[in-house]
């Protein structure tokens, strides 16, 4: 008994919203079937009006011997699982679609900024376009995981749970925006100076300006859009694991690069105003006890504010190093175009990836503790065909966000050149080599998400927070080293025709 009473208590600090009730049976004898009589049978006693899961254990014992147990398992129409394949693409195409949007806004934005003032004499700033972009999967789709999972186990359904869930965690993103924005202009700044060989300190205060208060804003915003979405799916019942990260890239681009060439355009216009890129720094940093103050009222998030830089800065660092490759290739003719592309790249392998480890951390709170892993999902490196092939639920939703890799980039792609044909190649090498690098790029990080999930639950670490700075960082990465070489591989073979045009042109008649 009371093993069972320690499972009871476990349950309710995971948020299960299930009644585990048990009830002693009388001894009987040796010979006699158990039963359990009407009187002593447990029925599930619901904890609220949104009950999503009932369960009712019996439980019959002679001496101190288990002999008979009974279990039943309720659910109601609004819990989690099971969900189909047809479900499960119909709540993500339309979010999917609506981001690509967002994101080809964002990459039009980008192509018509990089040739501003600023931007033309602050080289350093198209470095900072990956990571600031890339806050998104560090911080707002980590918020949106977290807020997901904490409304698929119910933990957010008492209005004062849901009040000190939200600000600890909006606070929490604006304590890590503010420390990354300033970090992510400092490797900047390294990373500059290292392939130019010098460093400007000219331009120092200008761009941690832009870079903190970008961070700062942009946190906000997603992070008040995040909370709106995953309190408004709960409510529809519609699983916000497969709509809240889709939408909050939908914005998050074009909110952060919008925020970032209005701001640096005003500070390079104002720059021989000496306080005032140090002021805003100052005043923004100042701000960050408030935070801190605001976090203390969840331990969990306090936790993760001691303990949870690592992942977010690495990612920074792996999304710095994109923004290199982009800072080095945008200018380039053989790479025109470069700069629609990038933001759609990214940010469609950061989306699927960010939705299936989001599924798969909300199935292991469902299903496990932290520190063990279902049996099930024993083995750190799983065979690749059983993260794609299998029945098992984050496999046939591994299948569905993989097929949906094609269609989506051919949307985007046309869209792109309905409006933007001028300006990106048009040829069917480039087309061909932009479907299999994003087709790479995203089965290459749903495999990682299975693998680093099961590693992060094994060492008791919440996959929300760490694996999904990670990953986003790699999908940029991936995605602008992958575009590169498309760009790079269509160019040569051009060159390549061209060449052999003009030699059968110039040959005898």
């Amino acid at each position: 008994m009371d093993g069972t009473e320690t499972r009871q208590r476990r349950a309710e600090e995971l948020g299960l919203r299930y009644a585990l009730s048990t009830g002693r049976l009388p001894r009987v004898s040796e010979d006699g079937p158990l039963s359990v009589p009407e009187s002593q049978r447990v029925s599930p006693k619901p904890l609220g009006t949104e009950l999503s899961r009932e369960t009712a254990l019996s439980i019959g014992l002679q001496g101190k011997k288990l002999r008979a147990f009974s279990c039943e398992l309720t659910r109601s129409p609004y819990g989690v699982f099971p969900e189909t394949a047809f479900t499960v693409t119909c709540q993500t195409m339309v979010p999917l679609l609506l981001s690509g949007l967002g994101m080809m806004t964002a990459g039009l934005v980008m192509n018509t900024i990089q040739h501003w003032p600023v931007f033309m004499e602050v080289k350093d700033l198209l470095t900072l376009v990956p990571p600031l972009v890339g806050l998104k999967g560090n911080l707002e789709m980590t918020l949106a995981s977290r807020l997901s999972t904490a409304a698929n186990t119910g933990q957010i359904d008492d209005p004062r749970e849901q009040h000190r869930v939200i600000s600890s965690n909006l606070a929490l993103i604006q304590v890590q925006a503010t420390v990354v924005g300033f970090l992510a202009a400092m490797a900047a700044l390294l990373l500059g100076a290292l392939s130019r060989g010098e460093l400007d300190f000219e331009k120092v205060e200008l761009l941690c300006a832009s870079s903190v208060i970008t961070a700062f804003l942009a946190a906000f915003a997603l992070g008040m859009l995040m909370v709106s979405i995953v309190i408004g799916a709960r409510k529809l019942g519609v699983n916000p694991d497969n709509i809240a990260t889709p939408i909050a890239a939908s914005l998050g681009d074009l909110i952060t690069l919008s925020i970032l060439a209005f701001f640096s355009s005003f500070f390079y216009k104002y720059k021989d105003s000496r306080y005032l890129t140090p002021l805003v720094c100052i005043s923004l940093m100042a701000l960050t006890p408030v935070w801190v103050l605001i976090a203390k009222k969840n331990p969990p998030i306090m936790k993760i504010l001691k303990f949870g830089w690592f992942p977010i800065i690495l990612a920074m660092m792996i999304s710095s190093f994109g923004g290199l490759i982009l800072n080095k290739t945008i200018s380039k003719e053989q790479y025109k175009g470069m700069a629609i592309f990038t933001p759609i790249i990214c940010g469609v392998g950061g989306n699927l990836v960010a939705i299936q480890t989001s599924r798969i951390s909300t199935y292991l709170h469902m299903w496990s503790t932290p520190g063990v892993l279902p049996l099930w999902m024993k083995k750190f490196w799983p065979n690749p065909c059983s993260t794609f092939c299998t029945s098992e639920i984050n496999s046939m939703s591994a299948r569905v966000l993989l097929f949906l890799v094609i269609p989506g980039h051919l949307i985007f792609l046309y869209v792109i050149y309905l409006v933007e044909g001028h300006s990106v190649p048009n040829s069917k090498t480039f087309v061909v080599c932009y479907l299999l690098a994003g087709l790479m790029q995203v089965t290459i990080l749903l495999y990682l998400a299975e693998v680093m999930t099961r590693l992060t639950w094994h060492q008791a670490l919440d996959p929300d927070n760490h694996c999904i700075p990670y990953l986003t960082g790699l999908g940029d990465l991936l995605g602008t080293g992958l575009l590169a070489l498309c760009f790079l591989i269509s160019w040569l073979l051009s060159e390549a025709e061209l060449d052999g045009t003009l030699e059968l042109a110039s040959g005898p008649p």
